[in-house]
């Protein structure tokens, strides 16, 4: 098991050695399906092969000079009970195929879904998330597909191959010649097809995500697009990727039209036919065994023809299971710790000698130490690009030191479990995410538990309850998309209700009042001020209210603590943050 931020206890996880193991254990779970679905394929291809040997014993019997016409009446009546029961074993075994293979999405889409939600913010930092949502979607849904029709007809149709070679050698044993050479040289094609076939498959998967990748990037960033009016560009973009997508599936058509079992069925069926009449001719063979063993051979055309698209979705099927474990199975560089520290937070912090860096990249903080006692308000003040946010993103763990420790209440932020710690850290940045769903829904989204009443405090406290009445739904308004259907101080008030409501011991304010007007801004800083009291708080902010009445300020310059202490004191001592308070003003 990988090392997770987050896991799911319930989760069924699969075989993750390999794309064909981690399908074959999630298939196994289902045990009875597969019994009907391997009996009815069998059965299916015996019932199947019932009619050629019956419909050459009704050719001798029409032949004899005696006709037997009870006898050929069973031959008929044989046929048609055959193949009643052949439909009712065919719905068994394709219904099956499809329990199977929409259990295997099921289950791949949940295992998937709780392992994107697992990784670390590094990971989700370096995917571009229309790639993700590729492998989230279209390749799960191949899964499907690879099973259903894909197992289906290779199964089903396999058996069709044994028929012919256990059944001609009753007619004749030299009639198992043309069958038996004709297996042995689809198992060789068919095995060389699929090797071919394979690495265009994962290019035909690879160039979907990143198509889809692109398209993402444009929606997303469609305001940027349309504000630097590159409109045409991006078109070129997109088609450009969906040339790379077509080109990908041309060479795969390519490879398909050269399926050599069409020749080798055409060749089987003409020796098959010379060789019987052969036989016939010298008196080893009736009439009627000739249309039984001719018949027989006609049974290949059924795994012929259908393994072309059939073993083409098996290659697309584990070529998309091979991308979702790719992502299922990069390690996270964080872990939950579900076994770590878990006390209520009281809200003491220190950072020793902490130096972070994103990757392998630079590192934007440098050895970094001081120390906040439980309760107290700090500033967070310097340039852009000092270092600030990335700071107070080590607080939560939202990314791990590269170098030295945090401490909370004394105790390593890495020692404590990670669920316990974040449900006691609120942190509320400049971009507020909202999700589409009601106001109040947002509002709870860290306490979904939260009684309506609740719910309406918060957004009182956040001076947010008067703009939610003014919508008719009030707070069963749906907001769209990150909240696109509110201005931005309407996000990030709800954002401090969101805050407030989950009562935290540490409160974090990334800039969080920057959207507000001033006469809004002076309410909430009330109330902010009210929320701090008796838990410890993080600001950063250029706003000097804010800044004059912290307990203590940092001052960072290129991600290097440059001065510590209160305003009055970094007015005296420090250049640096009257430099930076001079600019404010």
């Amino acid at each position: 098991m990988s090392v997770a931020e987050f896991s799911v206890q319930d989760v069924v996880a699969g075989d993750r050695r390999s794309p064909l193991a981690w399908v074959r254990s999630h298939a196994l779970r289902h045990k009875w399906a597969l019994a009907t679905f391997f009996s009815g394929a069998l059965i299916n291809a015996a019932l199947a092969a019932a009619i050629p040997t019956l419909v050459g014993l009704a050719f001798n019997l029409i032949g004899a000079p005696n006709k037997d016409y009870g006898a050929l009446f069973w031959a008929a009546a044989g046929i048609a009970g055959s193949q009643a029961m052949r439909a009712v074993w065919q719905l068994g075994r394709n219904f099956s195929a499809e329990v199977i293979g929409q259990r295997l999405e099921r289950d791949a889409r949940a295992e998937l879904y709780a392992s994107l939600l697992g990784k670390s913010m590094t990971f989700h930092s370096l995917r571009p998330v229309g790639e993700i949502m590729a492998r989230a979607t279209n390749d799960v849904r191949e899964l499907n597909l690879m099973f259903n029709p894909g197992v289906n007809l290779v199964v089903g149709s396999s058996n069709f191959l044994l028929m012919p070679l256990f059944l001609s050698p009753t007619i004749h044993p030299q009639l198992l010649a043309v069958p038996l050479t004709f297996v042995l040289a689809f198992i060789w094609s068919v095995r060389r097809y699929m090797r071919e076939l394979n690495p265009v498959t994962e290019r035909v998967r690879a160039s979907f995500g990143h198509m889809n990748a692109g398209l993402e990037e444009a929606l997303e960033g469609v305001e940027t697009v349309k504000g630097a009016a590159r409109e045409a560009h991006e078109v070129q973009e997109f088609e450009r990727d969906v040339r790379a997508w077509r080109d990908a599936y041309v060479r795969q058509g390519q490879i398909e039209a050269r399926y050599l079992p069409l020749l080798f069925l055409g060749l089987a069926i003409s020796l098959g036919l010379l060789h019987s009449l052969w036989l016939f001719r010298v008196g080893q063979l009736t009439s009627g065994q000739v249309v039984s063993y001719n018949f027989l051979l006609l049974l290949f055309g059924f795994p012929t023809f259908i393994s072309l698209t059939a073993f083409s979705q098996i290659s697309s099927g584990l070529a998309s299971g091979r991308r979702i474990l790719e992502l299922i199975n990069t390690e996270t560089d964080l872990d939950h710790n579900p076994a770590g520290y878990a006390a209520p937070l009281r809200g003491a912090v220190t950072f020793e000698a902490v130096s972070f860096g994103y990757g392998t990249g630079e590192p934007v903080l440098h050895d970094l130490s001081f120390t906040v006692r439980p309760g107290q308000t700090v500033a967070i003040v310097g340039q852009t690009g000092a270092g600030k946010t990335s700071l107070i993103r080590l607080l939560n763990r939202t990314y791990d030191t590269s170098a030295g420790r945090v401490l909370l209440d004394g105790v390593d932020a890495r020692a404590w479990n990670l669920e316990a710690l974040r449900r006691q850290i609120s942190i509320i940045e400049q971009d507020v995410f909202l999700f589409s769903r009601t106001i109040g829904e947002n509002i709870a989204f860290g306490r979904p538990e939260a009684a309506p009443a609740e719910i309406e405090a918060a957004a009182r406290a956040a001076q947010a309850h008067d703009f939610i009445l003014s919508f008719a739904e009030g707070y069963q308004t749906v907001v769209g998309e990150r909240g696109v259907t509110l201005s931005g101080g309407q996000r990030q008030r709800l954002a401090l209700a969101r805050a407030f409501l989950t009562d935290p011991r540490l409160l974090v304010l990334d800039d969080s009042t920057s959207a507000i007007d001033s006469a809004t801004e002076d309410q909430i800083q009330r109330a902010i001020f009210r929320a701090a009291a008796g838990r410890t708080t993080f600001i950063i902010t250029h706003r000097l209210s804010q800044i004059r009445w912290a307990d203590l300020i940092l001052v960072l310059r290129r991600g290097r603590l440059a001065a510590a202490g209160p305003h009055d004191e970094l007015m005296r001592t420090s250049d640096a943050y009257r430099r930076i308070f001079a600019r404010y003003e």
